[in-house]
């Protein structure tokens, strides 16, 4: 029982005998704050017969007055002993001993902040690729490898000299190798330099030809030193084109529009680096094994999402 609950059951004792009190308990429970309290000490020495045999009513309101400033002292030094509980003086140098004779729960903290981390970026990744859709799998101006009509679509986002890219190269080319149900989009996306910019210049209209783009495409991976716009004017000529109006038409407007529409989808779905793949729901940047975009892959024919549903096992 609490103590002003206490206080209450001992004035209806006094006033009342214990049955009465017992009796009053039964019938409504007893609200507790103090205005309560005196409010009922009061109700009931009114309802005394003057004078009450044996009862000092004088003293009974002198014993309730003394309960309820004792129950004023207690609130007070708990609310004290809180705030100082609370005190960064006292409490950082227990957080930090703490933690440093637990090292391990910062681990586990850093590790389930990586996995919300994880889990809001999918969420945001999701909706931004639901939003752009059509620009990332379907453009009219895509270049599509693979099987155009595969039943999974993978999107790379790639730069000629970007050093990732090109180690990623073999594990694209066994991929289109090992499934011949896969169609891979190729989204020109030249970010770290000029000679990457007039490369993907030559690119773009190369893709707009008869011409065997993905063998340009691994020659110029494959090349010696920095990929440039000559680069990509020789190995286009290696493949019957000719250099001279590929070079032409390199600052055509249609040519531009092409590449602005990479620069305008990566700054839509926050891409800043190469190579960035693109699969059902998933953006996945960087260079990563091999059996990661299988998984992705696998997940997409499971059930058309590369996030939310794991790969069947063997």
């Amino acid at each position: 029982m609490r103590r002003l609950e206490a206080a209450v059951f001992f004035v209806l004792a006094v006033v009342g005998g214990s049955v009465g009190s017992a009796w009053y308990f039964r019938q409504a429970p007893v609200q507790t704050d103090r205005p309560a309290v005196a409010a009922i000490v009061a109700e009931e020495l009114a309802k005394l017969p003057k004078p009450a045999p044996g009862v000092d009513t004088t003293q009974v309101k002198s014993i309730v007055t003394d309960m309820l400033a004792a129950e004023d002292a207690r609130n007070k030094q708990n609310s004290v002993m809180t705030v100082a509980s609370l005190d960064p003086k006292l409490l950082d140098p227990m957080i930090d001993s703490y933690l440093a004779n637990n090292p391990k729960i910062l681990q586990r903290m850093n590790d389930a902040l990586d996995k919300q981390n994880q889990a809001d970026a999918d969420v945001k990744n999701k909706r931004l690729i639901a939003a752009n859709a059509d620009a990332i799998f379907n453009d009219p101006d895509k270049i599509v490898i693979g099987n155009p009509k595969g039943d999974v679509t993978l999107v790379e986002m790639f730069d000629y000299n970007c050093s990732f890219c090109r180690g990623a190269l073999p594990d694209l080319a066994t991929l289109i190798s090992e499934d011949k149900n896969l169609r891979v989009v190729l989204k020109e996306f030249p970010i770290l330099s000029a000679g990457s910019v007039d490369a993907a210049r030559v690119a773009v209209q190369v893709a707009k030809t008869n011409a065997d783009y993905w063998t340009f495409h691994q020659a110029l991976f494959t090349s010696r030193g920095e990929v440039t716009g000559d680069t990509a004017l020789d190995e286009a000529k290696t493949l019957g084109l000719n250099p001279d109006t590929l070079k032409a038409g390199m600052q055509a407007q249609s040519v531009s529009a092409d590449l602005q529409k990479s620069f305008d989808l990566a700054n839509a779905l926050s891409v800043s680096g190469t190579p960035t793949y693109i699969i059902g729901d998933k953006i996945i940047p960087g260079a990563v094994p091999i059996d990661d975009l299988r998984t992705a892959i696998a997940n997409m024919r499971a059930c058309g999402s590369a996030i939310s549903c794991p790969a069947k096992a063997g």
